[in-house]
């Protein structure tokens, strides 16, 4: 297995192809000086030699740099047809690794140049990530190719066929689902290091506890199989849940991964058959992935199962909440007489419903009872976990009663949060809600659609780890 500790935590980083515009080399230098890159930086531009480029000199060539400067990593971007000769240089500077920036390959046709950077790549014993992509964002390290990167890590790791995926990913993981990353790696073309390699990678890193993939093709029948065995390996040996998006189905790429299920008609079944024995969890969107993602960040798989108990404030939002989670295989049981009794004394008798879902009425914009009702949800046997739906009112007094209520609780609590009125002040109060409860380990949903299906794969994903564990025990 190939050792990305160099890539990953480079001693010394170069840009070659660097300017002084916002977009190619350029681009990347200001996405290491926004997360400030505090390691060596070296920048390459034969035009611009001799120039000051956010403080530091520009070189004109990589073989200017004495060979007792290590560099372990260069983003390459030049065009298409010097990459070869360029790759070259680096590689009598002994660099391992190397992201190809540049497109005008194989996605354009020209799959001739990609034949020439491998060779030369094999000749120095460099290993390449893309062409046509945006390589490496880590944390810790502080490489980054988005100037919206931070510098606090999480458990989420991303790998992305595509470079803008990659960046809008992360970002809505970060941003939107208060979910960090671990790393996120763009692999764009893939004529070296593949989807495989990370996920190997992925599978020893303790950091990365979740994994989102977005794949387009893989390249050979080989690593088919190798992809197969990985995704086995992470799901069934070290419970990461991997979520897939996969698009492209088409036929030369089934033919080359999976000719032994040519008895399986449709690409969307194959790839269900696929979920199945591996364990992969397949979405159809971004917002799927990030939203799955974030529901394995905050609730541990082993703690749920598929029984729920729901607050609602009205009737309509009750019947919404109740026929989405019955669409998705989760169940809203009865309560227990016992918890019914505790509800009896709490609420008043009027415009309120006392079962499952939980409708408050006006009782529910009462932070106190609001509160409370959550706690006893919580004592509940019949439920696994509690879900609240808020679309307004994000109140100092409400987000304290929701976090009073979360520290006394024993059970996952999940909030959905619609998106209901489109005003500054909203939206700002809203944000504020958000961060507080992913502060105190609560997810936040903007859908009750999203909800249903993250819980339901979540619940499903239990399911298959424990029936291989179970069948392992019995062989």
């Amino acid at each position: 297995m190939t050792d990305f500790k160099k890539l990953f935590f480079p001693k010394a980083v170069a840009i070659v192809g660097v300017n002084e515009k916002p977009y190619g080399g350029g681009y990347f230098l200001r996405c290491l000086k926004s997360i400030n890159f505090d390691r060596k930086l070296y920048l390459f531009n034969p035009r611009l030699k001799g120039e000051n480029l956010e403080g530091i000199e520009v070189l004109g060539s990589i073989l200017e740099v004495p060979d007792e400067h290590e560099i372990d990593y260069v983003i390459l971007s030049v065009p298409a047809s010097l990459c070869a000769s360029i790759l070259k240089d680096i590689g009598k500077k002994t660099i391992p690794f190397v992201t190809i920036f540049t497109s005008g390959f194989s996605e354009v046709g020209n799959a001739d140049l990609e034949e020439d950077i491998l060779n030369v790549a094999k000749d120095y014993n460099i290993r390449i990530i893309g062409p046509n992509c945006l390589g490496i964002y880590n944390p810790k390290s502080r490489l980054a190719f988005s100037q919206w990167h931070t510098t606090d890590p999480g458990k989420f790791g991303i790998i992305s066929q595509s470079g803008g995926l990659s960046i809008y990913m992360t970002n809505m993981a970060i941003y939107s689902c208060g979910t960090y990353i671990s790393k996120t790696v763009s692999i764009g073309n893939q004529i070296d290091l593949n989807v495989v390699d990370f996920l190997r990678y992925f599978a020893l890193d303790e950091q990365t506890k979740i994994i989102g993939l977005y794949l387009e093709n893989i390249k050979s029948q080989e690593t088919g199989k190798e992809f197969l065995k990985i995704l086995k390996r992470l799901s069934f040996v070290k419970k990461k849940p991997v979520i897939l998006w996969k698009v492209g189905f088409g036929e030369s790429a089934k033919e080359a991964i999976f000719s032994h299920t040519g008895g399986m008609a449709g690409s969307t079944r194959i790839w269900q058959s696929i979920a199945k024995q591996t364990g992969a969890i397949l979405v159809q969107d971004s917002f799927e992935l990030v939203t799955l993602a974030m529901l394995f960040n905050y609730i541990d798989f082993n703690r749920i199962n598929r029984n729920l108990g729901i607050v609602a404030v009205g009737g309509g939002s009750s019947i919404e909440l109740t026929e989405h989670m019955e669409i998705f295989n989760l169940k809203v049981p009865k309560l227990d007489s016992l918890t019914i009794k505790k509800f009896n004394d709490l609420l008043p008798g009027v415009n309120t419903i006392i079962r499952n879902p939980l409708d408050l009425g006006g009782s529910g914009l009462l932070p106190k009872i609001f509160s409370k009702c959550l706690t006893t949800l919580d004592t509940d046997p019949n439920i696994s976990i509690v879900i609240f739906i808020k679309p307004y009112y994000y109140t100092d007094d409400f987000i304290n009663a929701v976090l009073e209520a979360k520290s006394k609780m024993d059970k996952p609590l999940i909030c959905i949060a619609p998106k209901v009125m489109d005003n500054i002040g909203d939206y700002e109060d809203k944000l504020k809600f958000k961060k507080k409860l992913f502060e105190a380990n609560i997810p936040v949903f903007e859908s009750i659609e999203l909800t249903a299906k993250a819980l339901n794969r979540m619940c499903r994903f239990k399911d298959i780890v424990e029936k291989r564990k179970n069948l392992k025990t019995s062989e």
